[in-house]
């Protein structure tokens, strides 16, 4: 078994010094990683990044994290990446890691993801080079996505996103605009491939629990979702017959 605290949406600020520190001083106890599902900072500010890096520096547990659209607002990804690398955070963007724990082995496949719709409603990349550059990201996380599931031999595996693969978990933001929330087009390569748990963040109004067409297990650990600074999950082997 696997212990996860996650948690998205942090938005932390210069003046958020202290903020976080009540409990993340217990998560050592309470998980085994730590999964930052993105908007770790509120604009994107390599000084917010500081803050949180600070905040984050005194656990000794696995801290994984993906960077959402708050983080690259200001146009300094690459400082608020290193930043939080610096304080031991595995940054991933369209990129995957594996961890041990106790024995087991975890991968997590991180990407920010973006929009597109979901289902019939999908944006489909065609016509206006417009509509194609927007989807131009979505479909390189599914391709990162797709990778990375099918390379893994792990005993556990879990995406790691910020915009959603599904639209159950938006559920509470207004229908308009699911579209800038996430995409299925995220969401085909975990049904195809295979997943324990998928993570995501970004719709502050949205629902926590979900799953994909395929059965697999959605989270939207969300703070303003989760009414609560992280939520716990457990991955567990299933018990042989």
């Amino acid at each position: 078994m696997i212990r996860l605290a996650a948690a998205g949406d942090l938005h932390c600020r210069v003046d958020g010094i202290g903020r976080f520190s009540p409990w993340l001083s217990r998560l050592d106890r309470e998980a085994d990683v730590l999964l930052l599902a993105g908007d770790l900072t509120n604009l994107g500010e390599p000084a917010e990044a500081q803050v949180l890096a600070s905040e984050l520096a005194g656990l000794s547990i696995p801290i994984l994290a993906v960077l959402g659209n708050h983080d690259v607002h200001t146009d300094h990804e690459p400082e608020v990446r290193a930043i939080l690398e610096d304080a031991g955070v595995v940054v991933l963007e369209k990129e995957a890691t594996v961890i041990e724990v106790r024995g087991e082995t975890l991968g997590v496949v991180g990407a920010k993801g973006f929009g597109g719709g979901f289902g019939a409603s999908c944006i489909s990349p065609f016509g206006e080079s417009a509509i194609k550059l927007f989807l131009q990201d979505t479909f390189a996380c599914a391709e990162a996505i797709a990778g990375a599931l099918s390379s893994f031999d792990t005993d556990f595996r879990v995406v790691l996103l910020h915009y959603s693969p599904i639209p159950e978990t938006l559920k509470g933001e207004s229908l308009g605009i699911y579209p800038f929330l996430g995409s299925s087009i995220l969401g085909e390569p975990i049904d195809v491939h295979g997943a324990d748990l998928v993570l995501h963040g970004h719709a502050h109004l949205g629902t926590e629990h979900g799953v994909t067409p395929g059965g697999i297990p959605v989270r939207n650990c969300s703070i303003p979702v989760l009414h609560q600074p992280y939520a716990l999950y457990e991955l567990k082997q299933p018990v042989a017959v």
